[in-house]
């Protein structure tokens, strides 16, 4: 295969600097029955050989498979060791899929300390030379693919990985049963894009069991859009005879359709068993560092900063809220709608008189109508502006003490919240 070779050609950064770059972390994500586990145990075995002749240490392992009994390989962290699978279906009355679903949510509410834990252990140190990091980070994901791609907490593990260390999906496919026929090749090819599509990751197509049957017929389907439509009359007349069903249209239409994204996908043919192909899969990774790099690192900062241009806006415009109900919180210590935030009213300095009688209130009504309908005395324009100007005045006085107590981050005020703030200052 050209992509494998070319691959396999280039040095690999990481033989030559294993210490002045962080590790690729290798999500392995896989159908049920594809080898998955085999692959994983295939690579880290290869790699551990690799540092016992090298000064580059083995892999860093994570093993996010809550409901397995046992893995082949030793792993660094593991899901098993917080998460017990069987307590949680037992105590949520769940299913396997279920249990599974929920594991990696629990899981993933302590990210923070796994993430803590492959920064302090993976990541190079500038300040100290002699310390040597792992060139990889293998993840192995649960067999049952939809419940890690799909999920929040499958999006919130993956995009912590991405944001620290450079990522690639390594997407295992049986391929005797892909080359069974052209509809179960096609319904690979359709998930691969899919997991593509939504985790934004860089991918190797890795084609196992190569042992049993090689992977040429796949590759050349993806490569050579003629060679899949002769395979696919082929199968039209052994099954239906002559004439095109609606399958078969949509099989050659969605072949055609993808012949541009099969060629941006390295392809790699390996055997778990035999290990056949595992030198030209970490050379593909190699490759997929250096486009993660040029080409999803800045995407990944992208959608940060605007995270955090959402977040700052959202924050001026809770201050913004939060000014306008102490405004109105202030008015409510008064009695009249031209109450100043002292309290007291504009024309005559002081708080309004409260009825004592009936009489009187009914008195101070009939005063009310007439202020509204236009009664014999002008409304004194000079206090509304001196009681409009007070206020503004006095707002903008708390929206400066508030923005100088959040930016005091030394200061007592940088741990209270917005509301004990206000509580503290108002009395």
């Amino acid at each position: 295969m050209a992509s494998s070779s070319s691959a396999a050609a280039n040095p690999t950064p990481s033989a030559t600097s294993p210490s002045q770059q962080p590790p690729v972390a290798v999500i392995t994500i896989g159908m049920a029955g594809s080898g998955k586990t085999t692959f994983m145990q295939r690579i880290n075995a290869h790699l551990h050989h690799q540092s016992q002749s090298s000064s580059t240490p083995p892999p860093y392992v994570l093993n996010l498979d809550p409901a397995v009994r046992s893995v082949p390989f030793d792993s660094n962290i593991d899901i098993r060791d917080s998460v017990n699978y069987k307590e949680v279906m037992k105590q949520y009355n769940l299913g396997p899929n279920g249990g599974i679903l929920t594991s990696l949510n629990l899981f993933s509410t302590k990210i923070d300390q796994v993430m803590g834990i492959l920064e302090k252990r993976c990541l190079p140190d500038t300040n100290a030379q002699e310390k040597k990091v792992p060139g990889h980070i293998l993840v192995d994901t649960p067999g049952q693919i939809e419940v890690f791609v799909w999920s929040a907490s499958g999006s919130i593990l993956l995009s912590s990985l991405a944001s620290s260390f450079p990522t690639v999906i390594a997407y295992v496919i049986d391929t005797p049963r892909t080359t069974e026929n052209t509809s179960t090749f096609m319904s690979n090819m359709l998930y691969a894009i899919s997991i593509l599509y939504k985790t934004k990751l860089p991918m190797i197509l890795v084609f196992n069991k190569t042992d049993v049957k090689e992977e040429t017929e796949a590759v050349d389907w993806m490569r050579d859009f003629e060679a899949f439509q002769a395979t696919l009359r082929k199968e039209e007349e052994e099954q239906h005879g002559e004439g095109s069903g609606y399958m078969n249209s949509l099989l050659n239409s969605m072949s055609l359709v993808l012949e541009e994204f099969y060629n941006a996908l390295s392809v790699v043919g390996v055997s778990s068993m035999t290990g056949s192909g595992v030198d030209d899969f970490f050379a593909a990774v190699e490759e997929k560092r250096v486009e993660f790099e040029k080409e999803y690192r800045p995407e990944l900062e992208k959608r940060r900063k605007e995270a955090e241009q959402q977040k700052s806006e959202l924050r001026e415009r809770d201050v913004a809220r939060m000014m306008k109900d102490m405004q109105v919180s202030s008015k409510a210590k008064g009695t009249g709608k031209y109450a100043t935030p002292s309290g007291n009213f504009p024309d005559t300095g002081r708080p309004k008189d409260e009825p004592e009688t009936v009489s009187d209130a009914e008195a101070m009504d009939e005063d009310d109508e007439e202020e509204e309908h236009g009664g014999l005395e002008e409304p004194d324009d000079e206090a509304e502006i001196d009681a409009a100007e007070e206020e503004e005045a006095w707002k903008q006085s708390m929206q400066a003490r508030y923005e100088a107590a959040v930016k005091d981050s030394k200061g007592p005020a940088a741990t209270l919240k917005s509301a004990d703030y206000i509580k503290k200052t108002q009395g």
